[in-house]
């Protein structure tokens, strides 16, 4: 005959685990449920983070901007002799490589001078002006004229 002490123990044990059961059995399902909705929102987020990019970079390009550098401009250096060169490659005046660029025309002496150096978004609009050719770069001037000036 088995030992009552251990009989009572196995059943203690085995009713035990059924009560732990029985009573975290919700709770693993709310748990899981709520792992799935937050899986969820965060494809969600993750789409309309990559729409909202494209759609700014075609509100940049209705409006004739430069694009700004989402990334940072890691490897992009700056050289006051390649700041004229581009210039003059374009045919442009100081004034109107300023306007392409968004800054002044003061600013763009000052640079091909060697006087000052341009900061994190003055640098993406000259890596994005690098890129154009002549012609787009004319187009590009030619809209920034037509645009209405903001006031002061």
């Amino acid at each position: 005959m088995p030992n009552i002490a251990a009989v009572l123990k196995d059943e203690i044990r085995r009713l035990a685990k059924r009560e732990i059961k029985a009573s975290t059995s919700s709770t693993k399902g709310a748990v899981a449920q709520y792992r799935r909705d937050i899986a969820k929102l965060k494809r969600q987020m993750q789409t309309q983070g990559k729409e909202i990019a494209f759609l700014k970079v075609q509100e940049q390009k209705r409006l004739g901007q430069a694009p700004t550098a989402e990334e940072p401009l890691d490897g992009i250096w700056f050289s006051a002799r390649s700041v004229r060169a581009q210039r003059q490659r374009l045919g442009l005046s100081q004034p109107d490589y300023a306007k392409l660029v968004g800054v002044s025309s003061m600013t763009i002496y000052n640079w091909e001078a060697g006087k000052s150096r341009p900061r994190g978004e003055q640098l993406a609009a000259l890596v994005a002006v690098r890129k154009f050719g002549k012609r787009e770069a004319l187009q590009k001037l030619e809209m920034l004229k037509d645009r209405p000036r903001k006031p002061r």
